[in-house]
Formats: C-alpha cells, structure tokens, sequence
C-alpha cells in the first residue's frame, strides 16, 4: 500500500516510493529507495523534501497515515470546490473555428523561437519585432478562443521539446492573463516572457540538457544557470518588457524560499514570476520526457495543489480556473465507459465540459464521432482523466 508521511516519521527499513518533490533534484540515483539509515533520513530532510510516499509492501508501515487513494480524493474534492463557481471568462468563437488559424500560427511560432535561439548562439541581439509579431497572433487567437492553441501546445515532438515548451509557457501565461483580467498590452508582455524565459539554455551545454539519466552535482549547478545567462541576455535586449524579464529570473524561485537562484520568498518573487512557475512546471509535467512519464493534466493540477508551499494557493486556483480541470484537447473517461475528447469547457461549470465521443471501452472499439454536453446529460459525467497514449487516440484529429 501506498501513504503519504512527513520526513519526521520516517525511519530505517521505510521503502520510499516517490520523494514527491516535483523539481527538486534530491541526491539518489532512483525516486524509489529502501532507507538504510539515519544518514539517508537527514539528506533527504537537508534538500527541503517534507513529505513523501512511501509503500508498504516493501517496507516498514507508519500507523494512521493517509493512503495514496485518500490524499488524492480530498485534493480531487478541493479542485472542484475550485471550479464549482460558474465561470465568466467566454470565448468569442469555438474551437473548430479557431484550430486551423491555430496550426499555423504554432507553426509561425516554433520557427520564430529556434531563429530567436540561433540568433542568440551566434551572439546576436534578439530581435524584439520578432516577437512582439508572433506574439500579437499568439494573443489573438487566444482571446478569440481560448482552447485551440493552448491544446495544440501541448503536442511536442522529443526533438523539438526546448523550442515547444518556450512555447506553451508563452500560450498558458497569454491565457492566464486573460482570465485575470489583464489589458491587452501586459497580456502580450506575458506572452513574450513565456517566448523569451529559458533564453539562456543556449548557453548551458548541450549535453547537459539532453542527458537522459540524473545530472551530476556539477552538472545541475550548471543547469541551473540558465536562468542567469537569459538575465544578462535580456537585460543587453533592446525593448524588452520587465514583466517578461521578470517572468525569465523568477519563475524557478519558490514561495517558501526554496528555489533559485535568489533564494526569494512570497511577495519577493514578482506576481508575474510566480505566474509564470505555476505555467512552467504545468507545462513540463504534462510533455513527455526523456527522464520523465508524462502526466495527464488533472494529475499535474492535484500536485500544485499539493505542493501548496512551493506556489501562491490564489494563483493556482486561477490557474485551474483558466485551463480547466478537464482541459479542452485532454481525453476523459465518461462513467458509461465512453472515451472523449474535451471540445470545450463547458457554459456552467467546468466539471461539465463538451466532450466529443470517440471509443467505447466496454465494446473494446472506436465509434462515429457525436458531441455530449454533459451540462445538459444528467446521465453522464466525467469518471477520470486518461492518457491518449494509453488507446491509441490523437485528440488534435478530433477538434
């Protein structure tokens, strides 16, 4: 069985089955490991890792610790007191309309982003007319609607991952302000800081950055640099935002101070850095990595809930208010076994997107395609969220 215990209760013969410390790099070779000693106890307590899950079968039991199951129930019950509230944030056209102006505008995007990096190799300035120009198109789509971009963003090539994740961040923090209620100019300077905020991986070695096992000491020291190298690029940038330089040197740091590089705490991280770290770790967690599975969204939304001291709590619930519980493009089990894909969030509540059927689970097969509004089907709800990977579904081919 799988429970969740603070650092303080663990002891020698505890199996750990996940450090649950989301980006901190803890100093073991594996995520899962059998506590030898006292020793091992106070390095995990020294990389500021408070709780973990740790599983019984494998090892010694701490009495009256919450399963896995348990803790994840209560989150999913605090997620959707968040998104009980009838949301006012509408789009102006739906998705279908939207999605091919979308495409191509990832396509202008990602080109943009890799020009931006070569620019940057070869030691030239960056180009802000570059940026502000994708960016306007990013910000118009995104105010027109809302989903399509931000769901096709999150398709990445394990190629073209540095280039694809600049731009997700650039599209959830262009959402995020529109939620907020942001005026068109800083929503845009958002945009940009998202385009612009690991700028300075072009100076940490390529090796680094495409090694598939755990970085050494030296080489996370060197990793981490990057966020130094975009200050300096950015600040030698003609006409670049604050907000955008801000969102660059902060969006590593961590509300309870155990971030970096400055080591800041609450309100010393600008609300635009802790925005954009909120945008940052969602968007890393849901892409497939070399090093790491990739996690439905609602999984990722329970860990930020989670991890409630590393994030402002206000932030992510406007968070999970702007991209939704169940994500337009995501796939979600219905209770009756239907697969669907998320058309839009839905007029009421989040809870009851619009979903577009495609495959039966208890049949064991793909179906004609047909739309349920599940605000309007009291029969049916959403059960869960699933992987696409796991039945073979392409959302994007049905939106």
């Amino acid at each position: 069985m799988i429970k969740k215990v603070k650092v303080e209760q663990l002891g020698p013969g505890m199996f750990i089955h996940d450090f649950n410390c989301g980006w901190i790099k803890h100093p073991f070779l594996s995520n899962s490991i059998k506590i030898a000693d006292e020793k091992t106890i106070e390095k995990i307590i020294d990389y500021g890792i408070r709780e973990v899950y740790i599983d019984t079968d494998k090892g010694n039991d701490v009495a009256g610790a919450p399963t896995e199951e348990e803790v994840s129930r209560e989150i999913q019950a605090q997620l959707n007191k968040v998104v009980e509230p009838e949301i006012n944030d509408r789009d102006v056209v739906p998705v279908q309309e939207e999605i091919a102006r979308a495409k191509e505008i990832k396509k202008e995007a990602l080109q943009t982003v890799r020009d931006l990096m070569e620019d940057v190799r070869f030691g030239k300035q960056i180009k802000m007319e570059k940026v502000n120009h994708i960016t306007e198109k990013m910000v118009d789509s995104i105010l027109r609607n809302k989903g399509a971009l931000t769901s096709l963003s999150r398709i990445k090539q394990a190629d073209e991952y540095t280039f694809m994740h600049s731009i997700s961040v650039g599209v959830l923090m262009i959402a995020f302000g529109r939620s907020l209620g942001f005026d068109y100019k800083l929503i845009k300077a958002l945009g940009a800081g998202g385009l612009l905020h690991d700028i300075g991986k072009i100076k940490v070695p390529a090796g680094i950055l495409a090694k598939t096992t755990q970085l050494s000491e030296d080489e996370f020291v060197s990793a981490k640099e990057h966020v130094k190298h975009s200050r300096v690029i950015l600040e030698h940038t003609r006409d670049v935002n604050e907000t955008s330089v801000l969102m660059a040197i902060h969006h590593h740091e961590r509300m309870d101070g155990s971030g970096y590089p400055g080591k800041l705490k609450g309100d010393e991280i600008s609300k635009f850095g802790q925005m954009s770290a909120i945008a940052d770790v969602y968007d890393a967690m849901t892409s497939k990595r070399c090093y790491q599975r990739k996690f439905e969204p609602t999984e990722v939304l329970k860990k930020l809930f989670e991890w409630s001291r590393f994030y402002s709590n206000e932030l992510v619930q406007q968070f999970i208010r702007c991209v939704g519980i169940y994500p337009v493009g995501s796939l979600v089990r219905l209770e009756s076994g239907l697969l669907g894909v998320v058309l839009n969030l839905g007029e009421k509540s989040l809870l009851h997107p619009v979903v577009r059927i495609v495959y039966n689970t208890k049949k064991e097969k793909y179906i004609s395609p047909y739309d349920i509004d599940l605000a309007q089907n009291n029969e049916d709800s959403v059960a869960s969220s699933e992987l696409p990977d796991k039945w073979n579904i392409t959302p994007g081919a049905y939106l």
